[in-house]
């Protein structure tokens, strides 16, 4: 799914600004992640999974309405926190 967002973005400026946007919220998650392990209950680790959730819902509607991706899908937020991530470092 970040595959096909990420080529969309290099022809759509406003889902690049959106796939930015999810990008600083994944890194910001994933080091909250790192440094909280073991505590998932945390309130400001669930508040940044919260955050990231919502730019990212934001992300797919976006795609699922210019028909960049399926309406029908599900996605694990880890996993599509660690997809943005390691797509950052292979851009």
């Amino acid at each position: 799914m970040i595959v096909a967002i990420r080529n969309a973005s290099k022809y759509d400026t406003g889902l690049a600004r959106l796939l930015d946007e999810a990008r600083e919220y994944a890194s910001v998650y994933m080091l909250a992640r790192q440094r909280q392990k073991g505590c998932d209950g945390m309130g400001e680790l669930a508040t940044m999974k919260e955050e990231f959730r919502d730019v990212v819902d934001k992300m797919i509607k976006y795609c699922q309405e210019k028909k960049y991706i399926s309406q029908d899908l599900s996605y694990d937020i880890d996993s599509i926190a660690d997809e943005i991530v390691k797509g950052r470092e292979t851009l």
